[in-house]
């Protein structure tokens, strides 16, 4: 039911970005092809969109999707086993190709040893990466932030740090948000059933200016993006969450984050 009504929700999602999107092709169904995904968005006048995929870079096809559409597509590299792990010349060529994000293992994350991730960061560093945290455990994440930050990487960014995957405390969140934005994503509501007042606490609680709120959808049996960020908007407010600091989640934190 919550999902059909989104299709019927009026929002403007002009200048908005959504930073976390899995559009086909991929190895699993998905709902939308890169090209359709950012059609939709550009539809709705909004800024850009990323679009990742577990096992495959998405630098190029983002810039295929951009030509397309019109619409600031921005894409990047997974670090897991499919790529070789971490790779640092994955991640060069993804930069090289205009890939903007480095998300570190997902499904791969059991392989991680932090230990061998200096020659990544070092070319994240080098090319000004938004250096993202994936699905690695949070003292892994606290862990990786330190040594980002001593390899002068600016760009930091949590994902969904309130799902199963990842688990981090609201202190390790604080914590976190020292020096990195903090995703929260709505797909963690379909999935593992988690509470809208879950995420509004957690924003509360590190400040709304630490965090962006993106989708994390594509899959076949969840709704488009666009229509997911409306509901995700609408309903953030209704629990509370002022509209101005939505838009600064949407809107101006994904933009200094990325560009």
């Amino acid at each position: 039911m919550v999902k059909t009504c989104m299709r019927r929700l009026n929002v403007n999602l002009q200048g908005m970005i959504d930073t976390h999107i899995h559009p086909g092709p991929d190895i699993v169904p998905r709902l939308l092809d890169d090209i359709e995904v950012a059609r939709q968005a550009r539809l709705e006048e909004m800024e850009a969109i990323v679009i990742k995929s577990h096992v495959e870079p998405t630098a190029s096809r983002a810039r295929i999707a951009s030509k397309v559409t019109g619409l600031k597509v921005i894409g990047g590299v997974t670090l897991n086993e499919t790529i070789g792990s971490l790779n640092p010349s994955a991640v060069e060529a993804s930069a090289e190709l205009g890939g903007r994000f480095v998300w570190m293992l997902t499904i791969s994350r059991e392989k991680v040893n932090l230990s061998n991730v200096g020659e990544v960061l070092d070319v994240i560093a080098e090319h000004d990466l938004v250096l993202a945290t994936g699905h690695l455990r949070p003292y892994e994440i606290l862990e990786l932030i330190d040594l980002a930050r001593s390899t002068g990487i600016q760009r930091i960014l949590v994902n969904h740090p309130l799902t199963g995957v990842v688990g981090a405390s609201l202190e390790e969140q604080r914590e976190m948000s020292r020096h990195a934005i903090l995703e929260h994503c709505l797909v963690a509501c379909f999935h593992e059933q988690l509470p809208l007042g879950r995420i509004i606490e957690a924003i509360e609680y590190v400040g709304y200016r630490k965090c962006i709120i993106a989708t994390d959808l594509g899959q076949e049996h969840n709704p488009p993006p666009v229509d997911g960020l409306k509901w995700f908007i609408v309903s953030l407010i209704q629990g509370g969450l002022k509209e101005k600091h939505i838009n600064w989640m949407c809107s101006s934190a994904p933009k200094r984050l990325i560009f």
